[in-house]
């Protein structure tokens, strides 16, 4: 598993902020990038874990994207896996 900040907007497109006196738009936005590689058989419920604990029903909740990982490579020894 993977966590990394990231910036980025969906539909909310950012917004505008005040600094100094001076108004500026604010588009990309802080957000949360959580990777995890798990078997095939563990998709779906990992998936719902997921979904449950991140919905909040407002516009930001995120995406989960499924994606076949076809191989991996140990880069210390080059060992497929």
């Amino acid at each position: 598993m993977t966590v990394t900040e990231v910036r980025g907007h969906g539909q909310q497109k950012g917004h505008t902020a005040i600094y100094r006196g001076q108004e500026y738009q604010v588009s990309l936005l802080p957000k949360m990038e959580i990777e995890v590689v798990v078997q095939d058989c563990m998709a779906d419920s990992v998936c719902q874990a997921i979904v449950g604990a991140a919905r909040t029903g407002e516009i930001g909740d995120g995406r989960v994207f499924v994606m076949p990982v076809t191989q991996s490579y140990k880069i210390r020894t080059g060992e497929l896996e």
